[in-house]
């Protein structure tokens, strides 16, 4: 399974040629992944979480840029779960156009679990796997 939401481009967002600036489309990946955990019930709050998996840090990102995006707007970030191991998750995701027929980008984002302590990588909750489901290709 996989989830797709809209994100929104803003006019900062944008270089001086009017093209969403690369550096912009982690951002918009990481506004559709967080939404999605937050609408879960995640919060940055462990006191507030309904997850015990809060402090999670990227360790990777790659992505291919295909086609720019031009202008402010409202694209769509597919992405899903392509593994997920002890300590880490690797998603993989397509920024594609409001009608989902131009891939603009794509790319893989791998996220490590961290115990805030010793900020050392430490093993993904039952309840976070379970809710990871959701995602899984």
């Amino acid at each position: 399974m996989s989830h797709t939401r809209p994100v929104q481009v803003h006019f900062d967002d944008l270089d001086a040629m009017g093209l969403l600036h690369n550096a912009h489309y982690g951002v918009l990946v990481e506004r559709a992944i967080s939404a999605f955990w937050t609408e879960l019930g995640w919060h940055f709050d462990p006191a507030r979480s309904r997850f015990k998996d809060v402090f999670l840090a990227v360790r990777e990102f790659q992505i291919t840029y295909h086609v720019p995006i031009m202008g402010a707007g409202e694209p769509l970030v597919h992405f899903w779960m392509e593994r997920m191991g002890n300590t880490s998750g690797i998603y993989g995701f397509r920024v594609l156009s409001p009608d989902g027929q131009t891939v603009h980008a794509e790319g893989r984002r791998v996220n490590v679990n961290l115990d805030p302590a010793t900020l050392r990588p430490t093993p993904f909750s039952d309840e976070t796997r379970d809710a990871a489901k959701a995602l899984a290709a």
